[in-house]
């Protein structure tokens, strides 16, 4: 019997450290994650971060940010202007740096 209780709490133990942290203290107690959700709400702190950072770097405050403007303080759009400004305009705005975004995701 002990034996059985035993090797009863070494199976516990060990699944209860497979189980990443992360799934362990869902609410509800599930823990089972759902990667959609986590993926969705990442995805919406990351344009929630990305409009903050382009209100910043939008010092004229006319929704374009001119390669000038990305180089000061948007560094890494900055490196990719040309590619978001298809159209040779001079300047991005937030869509267009978005459209850029999710594209490259998608590509990956």
């Amino acid at each position: 019997m002990k034996k059985m209780i035993a090797a009863l709490v070494l199976c516990i133990v060990s699944a209860a450290v497979c189980v990443p942290a992360s799934a362990q203290a869902l609410p509800g107690g599930s823990g089972a994650t759902n990667s959609a959700t986590t993926g969705d709400a990442r995805v919406e702190r990351m344009m929630a971060q990305l409009q903050e950072r382009f209100a910043a770097a939008n010092t004229t405050h006319d929704g374009k940010l001119t390669r000038e403007q990305a180089q000061a303080a948007m560094p890494r759009v900055a490196q990719h202007f040309d590619e978001i400004d298809a159209q040779k305009a001079g300047f991005i705005t937030l869509a267009q740096i978005e459209d850029f975004m999710r594209a490259r995701a998608a590509a990956r």
